[in-house]
């Protein structure tokens, strides 16, 4: 802590996590492009859980032991042996109510056991569709605090770093900041502030073009608007619930 005030770390790729000591802090996983959108879609709309896993064997495998749905994807398209894939239009409420979301994608599920691995005394889930509530949670908590982005297969990605700076743009006054990445994270979401969707477009964010290719416009949209699900998703036991 310095000047009273718990510090805030911004951490851009996985790749880097071992650079932060995550005992004793709060680590808010961030994938915006899908899994922490999908995550709180699912849990707003009624899911009883989401439980992340790593692999997609291990979700299949799950999946059958525990009657969930399995769900996930591998570079962007729904992957194998899964029933479902990873955009939040997947799970209305009519669909996911009262079930368990067995999930594995590439980048976030991944980071979000790195920092269990790595003793986070807390987690939960990030994206501007719940973004007034991890931002109410954090000044709540009053701990230091790690935004950690999934990026993509370890590298940097714009969205993610995005989200970093929409949360310290909002409650950074509350934190001691000693840390270039937030400050970067920062100015960038500043100046993409009135159109994150164009912001992405026209810097040719790489996963805005990877989902594009797709034909996942709605997707990308509905991922970079605020509040759409604004609950917040925290990590209990194996598993995700709504804190």
């Amino acid at each position: 802590m310095s000047s009273g005030k718990p510090s805030l770390h911004t951490c851009l790729s996985p790749a880097l996590l071992h650079l932060y000591d995550l005992r004793g802090c709060l680590v808010v996983i961030i994938d915006v492009l899908r899994a922490t959108s999908t995550i709180a879609t699912a849990i707003h709309n009624g899911a009883s859980a989401v439980l992340p896993v790593a692999t997609v064997p291990r979700c299949i495998e799950l999946g059958q032991e525990l009657g969930g749905i399995t769900a996930g994807e591998r570079d962007g398209k729904v992957a194998e042996g899964l029933s479902y894939g990873n955009s939040p239009f997947e799970y209305p409420e009519s669909f996911i109510g009262g079930r368990l979301l067995v999930l594995t994608t590439t980048n976030g599920t991944k980071l979000l056991h790195m920092a269990l691995d790595n003793g986070a005394q807390e987690i939960v889930t990030g994206a501007f569709v719940n973004l007034s509530s991890v931002c109410d949670h954090l000044v709540e908590r009053n701990m230091p605090v790690v935004l950690g982005c999934a990026a993509w297969k370890d590298r940097v990605n714009m969205e993610d770093t995005l989200f970093a700076g929409a949360v310290i743009d909002r409650i950074g006054r509350h934190f001691h900041l000693n840390c270039d990445s937030s400050h970067f994270a920062l100015n960038l979401y500043r100046q993409a502030e009135p159109d994150l969707f164009g912001f992405m477009q026209e810097n040719q964010a790489s996963h805005y073009n990877r989902l594009m290719g797709f034909g996942l416009e709605k997707d990308i949209r509905y991922c970079l608007s605020t509040d759409k699900a604004n609950i917040l998703p925290i990590f209990r036991n194996d598993r995700l619930v709504k804190a």
